[in-house]
């Protein structure tokens, strides 16, 4: 096995350090540190706070590599730090025009590390390449034009000597793609492209020229597995997002998984899992890589929580369908053949006099981090539930640079108050913390929020589960039964995800919240 995939996977293991964004190769966002545990967690306090000098969405998932913290801060700026202390050691701020056009939001979640290299995306389309010790340029590369609405937001993706990142953009009309980088100089290796051209026979998923403004961006860092050698990333909805009619066909490879050879961007299988969506139902959740007995033989495993409101397992050797069950309230679909393909149910699509769906906009969830956790064997997610939308659409005509939508959504404003659990109506919805049993998709317990949630969730060797949610508060459950057994008000809506690592022998458990990245370790 390659020499930087095991030191990879060394770190990963050893739970110091958070070495990549999920966390490890398989994504689980799992720690093996158990200092912090269920005895202990009541004492654990604010140590430190990084404050965000920007008033963008704070969506972060820091590094913490080679005894550095490394972060992002919107729009643009990596930070190193003190991981023990929060004190800076250097700041990147790269020069930036005037407009860019990311969609929700000017973000950028995180970046990349290796061997004192740190590994950054912007939003006009450069990847850059920073000495870890001082945060100067060593090489740049620009991957795409980000005039005609192209952005990159998301950490990239270290395998052997690539470095792999892909483009936002689907709502402003863009032709999705993912790029592998040389890792020592930024020279183009490989490109796939997540909408198809004449030439390539997935085309014919797309009626007329419609593949031109036809989407599927790449929202968050794909996982890997080095033993197939295959990376995996999931991609955003087709364009027009609520106009259907104006795409014909199944609209590959849009709302689908991909496996790629990591060596040469090649495709070796895909699964699509909302063909031809009407709804905004991006696949570009978190594929979770497990290995797992399935029917009697061990197999590689995907597990994969959609924001169509169904969970899906896959082979991730052949993208063979295995399992899909809806884990929250869906009306679009009678259920999933026999290969994993939908059954519409008719009138849910957009309308013009609009049609009311479940699961709303956001999804039963959406882009924030799941988590499985090999101690307990089950499968968690943040879900909203209960919670519809109103689809409407119309003719809208391609534009560079602008929203390309084809339609509008109305979705009711959830409850926030906290006894509205207790009185909600099927009109409402709320957010869970959910855990599923990962081979049949069944809940095993919920812990529900009066709000909704757009945090993702870390599970530890100890049992804690930790996440956030909209109304500011931070929180640990027992993984095993979601019983509540810590919780703090940040003041600020969280969208990130938790991270923990060591320093100077302690524990830490990190949250991006509002604007400011809050930092926790059990006091004495």
């Amino acid at each position: 096995m390659h020499a930087a995939i095991l030191a990879a996977l060394a770190a990963a293991q050893s739970g110091a350090e958070w070495p990549t964004y999920h966390g490890s190769y398989q994504s689980l966002h799992y720690s093996t540190l158990d200092q912090i545990n269920p005895a202990n967690v009541g004492r654990l306090q604010l140590d430190w706070v990084f404050q965000q000098r920007s008033l963008e969405k704070f969506e972060t998932t820091p590094l913490v590599a080679g005894g550095v913290m490394y972060l992002t801060e919107a729009p643009n700026t990596v930070w190193a730090v003190d991981p023990a202390t929060g004190r800076p050691y250097w700041a990147y701020e790269p020069k930036m025009p005037d407009i860019t056009y990311p969609c929700c939001g000017k973000v950028n979640r995180g970046v990349a590390y290796r061997d004192g290299v740190v590994y950054h995306v912007t939003h006009d389309m450069r990847v850059v390449a920073l000495d870890a010790r001082n945060g100067r340029v060593r090489w740049e590369t620009t991957v795409g034009d980000y005039r005609k609405g192209y952005a990159l937001t998301h950490a990239p993706l270290i395998v052997k000597d690539k470095l792999i990142v892909g483009t936002a953009g689907a709502e402003l009309g863009i032709r999705g793609f993912i790029v592998g980088l040389e890792l020592a100089t930024g020279r183009e290796v490989w490109r796939f492209k997540t909408i198809p051209e004449p030439g390539d026979p997935a085309v014919k998923t797309w009626g007329g020229d419609s593949w031109k403004y036809g989407g599927a961006s790449i929202w968050l860092t794909g996982s890997y597995d080095p033993d197939l050698n295959l990376t995996y990333w999931g991609t955003g909805n087709p364009g027009p997002d609520w106009n259907p009619d104006a795409r014909p066909g199944d609209n590959l490879y849009s709302d689908s998984v991909l496996a790629l050879d990591a060596d040469t961007g090649k495709l070796k299988w895909h699964f699509q899992f909302t063909p031809h969506d009407a709804w905004d139902f991006d696949a570009v959740q978190t594929p979770v890589l497990i290995d797992r007995e399935w029917k009697g033989r061990m197999r590689k495993l995907m597990l994969w929580a959609n924001r169509n409101g169904f969970y899906y397992v896959l082979d991730r050797a052949t993208g063979e369908f295995l399992l899909g069950e809806p884990f929250v309230k869906q009306n679009w679909a009678k259920g999933l053949d026999a290969k994993g393909r939908p059954i519409l149910e008719p009138g849910r699509a957009p309308s013009r006099q609009g049609a009311k769906t479940w699961p709303g906009v956001q999804g039963g969830t959406n882009w924030y981090a799941p988590s499985f956790s090999p101690r307990t064997g089950l499968f968690y997610l943040t879900a909203w539930d209960d919670y519809h939308s109103t689809y409407f659409t119309w003719d809208q005509q391609y534009e560079q640079g602008k929203w390309y939508a084809g339609g509008g959504v109305k979705a009711p404003v959830p409850p926030t108050r906290r006894d509205a659990i207790m009185r909600r109506t099927p009109e409402d919805g709320y957010a869970a913390v959910r855990a599923l049993d990962p081979l049949t998709g069944k809940k095993v317990w919920d812990y529900p929020m009066a709000d909704m949630s757009e945090s993702g969730l870390l599970t530890t060797a100890s049992d804690l589960l930790f996440s956030g949610n909209r109304e500011g508060h931070f929180f640990a459950l027992d993984a095993k039964t979601g019983k509540l057994l810590w919780r703090r008000y940040l003041g600020g809506q969280i969208i990130a995800s938790p991270m923990t690592y060591m320093a100077n022998g302690h524990q830490y458990v990190a949250i991006a919240s509002g604007t400011g990245l809050f930092v926790f370790r059990v006091m004495d």
